[in-house]
């Protein structure tokens, strides 16, 4: 007879003390890791005005090379007052040799990116290998999504560490060349550590 799952075996790690230790590949983006919150603003020339809009952002990992990234926003109105849902998204950096990363990034528009770049000094920069539509999906053809740890101390063991990110994301779309989209500011979550567990003894719409 056999016995039913009774819980995740193998939880994501989101900080300092959390297992499971993180991937040595992980060291340049370890000051990501955690649950983030802020607000940002957005627009495009296809759109009727400029946006204001919160978001909610984490990065997680489970051991091995990659983090899990999950990102929901919603539209905020003149108050700064939530107004609706707004963009969703989902999906992996994987980190390579030198600070190289691959990023798949999904979205429920029908939208799934693959990005390539690099992570260093606190920074991720990363820009368009693929995009690939939906039969219904508007037309992107080009992103470049640029975070920024703003705040980072640089420890010689973990990397740059810092409690605020910035985030450009920089979109061609719909017959639009390449060009501004959307900038955000997020904080750490309230209780979130700075410093995530390192793994080793050595000398991120």
């Amino acid at each position: 007879m056999s016995e039913g799952v009774t819980g995740q075996p193998f939880p994501d790690g989101f900080g300092e003390g959390e297992t499971p230790v993180p991937h040595p590949l992980l060291e340049p983006v370890l000051g990501f890791l955690g649950r983030w919150q802020g607000r940002g603003q957005g627009g495009y020339p296809t759109l009727d005005g400029d946006f204001a809009y919160a978001q909610e952002v984490s990065f997680g990992h489970d051991g091995r090379p990659f983090l899990r990234y999950e990102a929901r926003a919603w539209l905020l109105d003149a108050d700064g007052a939530p107004l609706r849902p707004a963009a969703r998204e989902s999906g992996w950096w994987r980190l390579q040799d030198g600070g190289r990363v691959e990023a798949l990034i999904t979205q429920p528009t029908g939208i799934t990116e693959i990005l390539t770049g690099r992570a260093e000094d606190g920074v991720v920069d990363l820009a368009t290998h693929t995009v690939a539509l939906t039969p219904t999906a508007k037309e992107v053809t080009a992103t470049r999504r640029r975070y920024t740890l703003a705040d980072a101390d640089t420890d010689a063991e973990q990397g740059p560490h810092g409690d605020t990110f910035t985030f450009v994301h920089d979109l061609a779309a719909v017959g639009q060349p390449l060009q501004h989209h959307l900038s955000a500011t997020l904080r750490r979550a309230a209780g979130q550590s700075t410093r995530p567990a390192s793994s080793w003894n050595s000398s991120v719409q």
